[in-house]
């Protein structure tokens, strides 16, 4: 017999009392039946009115959003992007929040997943608590930093350049995005029509004037003609096979960190914030104190960031090795690194190159896997090659305290932490964790 299809609850309302942030850029509440509600719009402390977004009777949370405050907590302001509000742009969680309020309950999500997934409060992690804003971005409240350097617009039916809502395939039409870094919003996306389109990435690089525009066509739908209110190149991404092709101008942006010039081709992966890299950058190196002579691994290492800035301090006795899954970003990394002849790049997943590599021992090692981290079994792999130390760079705190966990399981204790707001108005942080032998702690 067919189970009885359960009801939904989207659209139900619920007054009651929001409880502590969680990872995701929500809070948590519960009904009064016990449910548990993740709460968008919302701050610690208030009392609302949360309007079911998702979820049915019987489901383990619903997720929901505040439509209206009825207690409002100190750190809450009105948002200053029109754009933000429950069932609005999906692209900022906190833009309700005063700008230190965000850095807080940023703070606050990182020491929770930290005990709950490593077991580590931020004294064992050798971490003060404090989430650092980069250069520039402390505003005053009702301010919002123009940081994003790469911006993603999805395309209405009519050809609107806008933003997806939270958790959402439609698109808010916006005029234009707060956080959008100033070279982004001088294209004038918004103001072009772009029917055909699914999506226009705009790229403005840090440390020069290339700009770029990567288009997304629908099936069958014919390239624009781009002209936009600042020169720019061209990429089209083939919907059939996700390819990259040139249309005009260079394939690639030059983008500039730690007194280097890195290319960065077809719409690669770069931080987002311009002050990112260089922030990365030197906390990595401050943390692992590279000697000449060194040899030093970078996993996953894009076009060459990490590597470059190794190379240059370990000297022509030390060696680093690169590992990059993307053949482009490995292209890249090559070109950028020509000029240390003791620099090897690598193309392949970590998990794949690295045992094949023969390494048995490392001086220093640097990650930055993706968003879903590194694993136990790349994190066994680089436990047995007896760095002196391993910086792990992480855009997610869930995964770094995962694999901070598996570290301990292979003899590695956090030495420091780091944790950097270069995502204001989102949930995002940016986390730098030196590790050293837990021997050398003893």
């Amino acid at each position: 017999m067919q189970a009885e299809p359960k009801k939904s609850l989207v659209g139900e309302e619920y007054e009651v009392e929001i409880g502590p942030v969680a990872h995701g850029g929500h809070c948590i509440a519960r009904t009064s039946e016990g449910q548990v509600l993740f709460v968008r719009h919302a701050l610690p402390g208030e009392r609302v009115v949360a309007r079911v977004t998702e979820g049915e009777e019987g489901a383990r949370f619903l997720r929901a959003d505040a439509v209206t405050v009825l207690e409002a907590s100190k750190d809450r302001i009105d948002a200053p992007c029109p754009f933000a509000g429950p069932g609005r742009c999906g692209g900022c969680d906190w833009q309700h929040a005063k700008p230190g309020a965000q850095r807080r309950l940023k703070g606050e999500v990182v020491a929770e997943q930290l005990q709950r997934l490593a077991g580590l409060t931020p004294e064992e992690a050798g971490w003060d608590g404090t989430v650092m804003p980069a250069e520039g971005d402390k505003v005053p409240a009702g301010q919002v930093p123009s940081w994003r350097t790469r911006v993603q617009y999805a395309v209405t039916a009519d050809g609107r350049a806008g933003l997806r809502r939270h958790r959402s395939h439609e698109v808010e039409p916006i005029d234009h995005c707060l956080i959008a870094a100033e070279g982004v919003s001088e294209l004038g996306i918004e103001k072009r029509d772009w029917t055909g389109m699914d999506s226009v990435e705009a790229i403005a690089a840090t440390g020069s004037q290339d700009r770029q525009v990567v288009l997304t066509p629908k099936p069958g739908a014919r390239l624009p003609l781009v002209e936009l209110d600042r020169p720019v190149s061209v990429l089209r991404i083939d919907e059939r096979n996700g390819q990259v092709h040139r249309v005009h101008g260079r394939p690639f942006v030059r983008e500039r960190a730690d007194d280097r010039t890195h290319r960065v081709g077809n719409g690669g992966f770069w931080q987002v914030h311009p002050k990112a890299a260089d922030t990365l950058v030197t906390a990595v190196m401050q943390g692992l104190l590279p000697r000449k002579g060194d040899m030093a691994l970078d996993l996953y290492c894009g076009v060459g960031l990490f590597a470059g800035a190794l190379a240059d301090r370990v000297g022509e006795q030390g060696a680093v090795l690169g590992i990059e899954s993307g053949k482009r970003a490995v292209e890249d990394a090559r070109h950028n690194l020509a000029d240390f002849p003791r620099v090897r790049i690598e193309q392949g997943k970590v998990e794949s190159v690295l045992p094949r590599t023969g390494i048995t021992e490392v001086d220093l090692v640097v990650l930055d896997p993706p968003r879903a981290g590194a694993g136990r079994r790349t994190v066994e792999h680089l436990s047995s090659l007896g760095a002196r130390r391993i910086a792990y760079v992480a855009c997610d705190p869930a995964a770094l305290a995962r694999d901070l966990a598996y570290f301990r399981d292979g003899g590695y204790r956090v030495r420091t932490l780091r944790v950097f707001d270069l995502f204001p108005m989102t949930h995002h942080v940016e986390c730098v964790a030196i590790l050293e032998p837990a021997s050398k702690g003893i």
